[in-house]
């Protein structure tokens, strides 16, 4: 059973990244998928959640209007694209799972997989 988030990489400000979250040994299609990002010397927050109910997606205040989230349960995935990124999106971008919907806190989520490391610098 495992979570694999990748899709990370160094990009530019202004740039674009989608990141994915695959999973094995499970299927996702009754669980609820968040984003978290941590940064150095931050503590973990959320970006982004998406219930298992199509139509049901969050996104947090700082990444309104440039993040997308999305799941494809045939492929056991679930995506976040992310646009015109800035150098204060830099972090490590973690997925975990809950049970079918989304919540607002780290705490909340039972299953994560291990992060991606995203760089936002010229």
């Amino acid at each position: 059973v495992q979570l694999q988030a990748s899709g990370g990489g160094l990009v530019q400000p202004g740039g674009s990244l989608r990141l994915s979250c695959a999973a094995s040994g499970f299927t996702l299609d009754h669980y609820a998928i968040g984003w978290f990002r941590q940064a150095p010397g931050k503590e973990r927050e959320g970006v982004s959640c998406i219930g298992s109910n199509v139509g049901s997606t969050y996104y947090a205040v700082s990444v309104k209007g440039r993040a997308t989230i999305s799941r494809d349960n045939a492929k056991n995935t679930v995506y976040l694209q992310m646009n015109s990124l800035k150098p204060e999106d830099t972090a490590v971008y973690y997925c975990a799972t809950r049970a079918s919907s989304c919540a607002p806190t780290v705490d909340l989520y039972d299953f994560w997989g291990q992060g991606t490391q995203v760089t936002v610098s010229s």
